[in-house]
């Protein structure tokens, strides 16, 4: 897709409720090709929802999502298909498969949902395993016999190994210290130029905002009450933000202790 003014994700108007509990209440926001937006917000706030509903598991009330200026909300079968082809995902936690091995997990997207050999899919996915700086031999290890830092390396490999268009991080650098989740935004930041992707990250850690955001949404109860370039945050002039990335207990943003 040639470069213009068309955003690669696009939210409009976006609503989800789950009964009479309003998660959505009206999201705006967009990510223009090639860019990283992250979405920052206290817990409860709706960030996992957001990104539920561009991913499909998730169906919006009311509202437009589009990806690469396509409505997205009514599509099916071949058409929901094509679009799920753009995207790549590195869930919370790594999220791997314990049955099978490094190299099949890597490799799933690849053998399911572009139908490559074995052989082939093998083969892209411990180069894309030495990428993110593990050891080819790691390929035929289980899970199980990783460590946190060394499974969330290889969710990355795996998000990356279609070369998708689209990646999606949901809390990339939970239950990491502080070291390794440097290690992991450096990788996040390095594979996504490398591949050219558009990013569309959730998360708490504002270490892993400062790296891997070109743009900052702020979400607080179901909308978008700011949303500018990562340099602008600091000096957003903004009061939720503001308490949020200082971690102030005193702010417009309540917190109730049962």
């Amino acid at each position: 897709m040639s470069t213009n003014t068309v955003p690669k994700i696009e939210l409009t108007d976006v609503h989800k409720a789950f009964g009479s509990k309003k998660i959505l209440r009206g999201v705006n926001v967009s990510v223009p090709e090639g860019k990283s937006l992250v979405i920052i917000g206290g817990s409860g706030t709706g960030k996992s929802v957001s990104l539920k509903c561009v991913l499909g598991i998730l169906h919006p009330d009311q509202g437009s999502i589009k990806i690469d200026g396509k409505e997205t909300t009514n599509l099916s079968g071949k058409d929901r298909d094509e679009v799920l082809r753009k995207f790549g995902m590195l869930f919370q936690g790594a999220a791997l498969f314990d049955s099978i091995k490094v190299w099949e997990n890597v490799a799933f997207g690849l053998i399911q949902g572009r139908r490559a050999s074995r052989k082939e899919a093998r083969e892209i996915a411990i180069e894309k395993i030495k990428a993110v700086g593990l050891m080819p031999e790691v390929a035929d290890l289980y899970p199980a016999e990783l460590s946190g830092g060394m499974q969330k390396r290889v969710g990355l490999a795996r998000a990356v190994a279609t070369n998708p268009e689209i990646i999606f991080f949901d809390e990339p650098t939970t239950g990491l210290d502080p070291i390794m989740a440097d290690v992991i935004n450096n990788l996040i930041v390095e594979q996504v130029q490398k591949i050219g992707a558009t990013a569309m990250t959730i998360t708490h850690d504002m270490a892993s905002v400062r790296k891997i955001a070109d743009y900052v949404a702020m979400l607080h109860e179901g909308q978008i009450v700011w949303h500018g370039s990562v340099d602008e945050m600091d000096n957003s002039g903004n009061e939720y933000v503001e308490q949020f990335i200082h971690g102030r207990a005193d702010g417009p943003i309540t917190r109730r202790i049962a």
